[in-house]
């Protein structure tokens, strides 16, 4: 009987070990990036993860009803980390890691091990393996903001407007603004990279912006 309870005990603390295991090997990518979701954050979350799903079967044979409750407390965690910043949502991949790195965590405590682990090696893949992939996506297109701020004058932006068709880029969305003897013209454009870099060379070096924000 005790030799029972001590193996019990031995495959628990296994099973929060590999948990363990596998937060860090998750965080210390996050915190190598850094993530707002870090190192201690992916250990706690796999680690907690896996404690409910042990106590949740100790309790009751009914896991799934507790189960579904850390999905939704994962939920708002991963809520307080997506936000906002300028004209893009920010946090959305690492609440998507928050996520299934307690997926993992459930999976270990009900002491799936195979599952856990094929499942962690692709999250994996999809974190490392397809990041240059990810880089040369956003090389080939990406959508950014201009602000610029000059004299007024009645074909001033239509030329700025030129100007980055020129530079190859697509207006998705423009805004004029005129106060006193100064025109204010917000674009969201759409391009390559390069072309986005070389655009904005041009415009730092225009001596009739008297303020430019990008």
């Amino acid at each position: 009987m005790i030799q029972n309870q001590m193996d019990f005990f031995t495959d628990d603390l296994y099973k929060l070990l590999f948990s363990f295991l596998i937060g860090a090997i998750i965080g210390a990518e996050r915190e190598y990036r850094s993530k707002s979701a870090g190192l201690r954050t992916m250990i706690l979350i796999a680690v907690g993860s896996t404690v409910f799903t042990l106590i949740s079967i100790r309790i009751s044979g009914d896991a799934g009803r507790i189960a579904a409750n850390i999905v939704t407390g994962i939920g708002f965690i991963g809520a307080g980390i997506i936000f906002r910043e300028n004209n893009r949502v920010v946090g959305i991949t690492t609440a998507a890691i928050v996520w299934v790195t307690a997926a993992l965590g459930m999976a270990i405590g009900a002491g799936y091990y195979v599952i856990a682990l094929y499942s962690f090696l692709v999250a994996g893949m999809s974190l490392v393996v397809l990041t240059p992939f990810q880089k040369w996506i956003r090389n080939k297109n990406q959508i950014k903001s201009y602000r610029l701020k000059c004299i007024y004058q009645k074909k001033t932006l239509k030329d700025y407007e030129s100007l980055f068709k020129s530079f190859g880029m697509t207006i998705l969305g423009a805004e004029q603004n005129r106060s006193g003897s100064h025109i204010t013209g917000s674009w969201l454009l759409q391009g390559s990279l390069p072309m986005h870099e070389k655009l904005t060379e041009y415009l730092l070096d225009d001596t009739g912006i008297v303020e430019f924000d990008f």
